[in-house]
């Protein structure tokens, strides 16, 4: 009976051994996941105060990008309607010289044959 009994206590310690060389070798371990978890605490503070000013800074870009296309699309469109202004002004002058030339064309025609009229001797 006594040999069932050594042997159970020679597994038991056995195990003991074993649980303290494992406990042994994960002590090193367990320290480098302690210090890589304040590391990370550490990093977390550090996005928890920075992020919400980089994020309000990001918002206020935004803001003043879509202020500033709305002015270049104000001006664009300003600037479009100018276009058209000055082309139809440009239109309508080359209408009116066109309106001129054949005036004076008249007038100079008329002119020209009242000199002959004037000039040339009345017979009688």
């Amino acid at each position: 009976m006594r040999e069932p009994f050594f042997w159970l206590g020679f597994s038991i310690l056995l195990v003991a051994i074993s649980l303290t060389a494992v406990l042994v070798a994960a002590i090193p371990a367990f320290q480098e996941l302690s210090r890589a978890a304040r590391s990370a605490e550490k990093l977390f503070d550090t996005l928890n105060k920075e992020f919400p000013p980089t994020l309000e800074a990001i918002r206020l870009t935004n803001i003043q990008l879509t202020e500033l296309s709305d002015e270049v699309k104000g001006g664009i469109k300003s600037a479009s309607g100018t276009v058209k202004q000055i082309d139809s002004t440009i239109v309508t002058t080359k209408k009116q010289v066109e309106k001129v030339k054949v005036s004076t064309r008249g007038f100079m025609v008329g002119l020209k044959a009242a000199w002959k009229s004037l000039r040339t001797p009345e017979k009688e």
